[in-house]
């Protein structure tokens, strides 16, 4: 057999490299496109079906009907606080909807507090899409309603978790309110986002930032931070960055067995009535 020349060889492998090469740029420049393109399918998991204060185990909760200032219809649940207590304004996370949040907020309700609970845009019976400035639209409209509601800010508390804690940061850094409760909280969405894709320039490429720890230092209110150690989607140390840029007065609770959906289950909603019951009661 007659061997090819050394040099033909050569220019054959490297041709050959080229296009692997070619190839997984391409690939790549595929990847992080579809990524950029469906980001926010991956950032928000809405379930749109309509849920029942009666079926999540409120039926006390009376479901209202708010409007965003850019029009967006959205739904909540209320009931008023008893015997001068505290309200409030409970901001879910990423998934489902507030169907899901009855057992949470069954507590605070036994409590004696008062809680609306807001349905984010396209979640559970809520029009339109979420979008982190239509978010920040939906919890003001919610604030608002509460206000309109003689609802005194020295009586209204703000609860963020998850994604929700996002929303709340912001408000508080807007209004004055009584106390904020951050649970499973992030530093900022983009912080979260470039952990799990590391290999992608995602503080170029993310539409919906939720810049938390820019914004901490200028809350005034009293801050509660809850984290699980063991939380698989939100690092504790996002909550504990957090918690170190805010001003006090703050307190941290750090769970160590606690994971991301279950530090109700570790003692979270009693420390956080608790803390409630110290900062925004009579």
């Amino acid at each position: 057999m007659v061997k090819p020349p050394l040099t033909a060889a050569i220019w054959y492998d490297r041709r050959t490299m080229l296009r692997f090469a070619l190839t997984c740029v391409v690939a790549y420049l595929v990847f992080v496109g579809a990524l950029t393109l469906f980001q926010r399918r991956l950032m928000y998991h809405p379930d749109p079906r309509p849920a029942t204060p009666a079926l999540a185990g409120v039926p006390e909760m009376e479901p209202l009907a708010l409007e965003a200032a850019d029009g967006v219809r959205l739904v909540a649940w209320y009931r008023p606080a008893r015997d001068g207590n505290a309200t409030v304004l409970y901001l879910h996370g990423n998934a489902g909807n507030i169907g899901m949040r009855g057992p949470k907020v069954r507590a605070l309700l036994d409590a004696g507090l008062g809680v609306m609970l807001l349905s984010w845009r396209g979640y559970g019976g809520s029009a339109g899409a979420p979008t982190e400035a239509g978010l920040y639209d939906d919890g003001r409209a919610a604030f608002d309603a509460l206000a309109r509601r003689g609802v005194a800010a020295n009586r209204l508390v703000l609860y963020g978790e998850s994604l929700g804690s996002g929303i709340a940061v912001q408000l508080a850094t807007e209004r004055k309110i009584a106390a904020l409760v951050l649970e499973a909280p992030f530093a900022s969405a983009t912080e979260v986002a470039a952990g799990a894709y590391p290999f992608v320039p995602v503080c170029w490429l993310l539409w919906d930032k939720f810049e938390s720890i820019a914004k901490i230092a200028a809350v005034t209110a009293p801050i509660l931070v809850m984290h699980g150690e063991r939380d698989e989607v939100i690092p504790v140390d996002q909550g504990k960055r957090l918690f170190e840029r805010a001003t006090a007065p703050k307190q941290i609770a750090l769970f160590p067995r606690g994971r991301h959906n279950d530090l109700d289950e570790q003692g979270a909603l009693a420390m956080a009535i608790a803390f409630i019951r110290e900062r925004a009661q009579p």
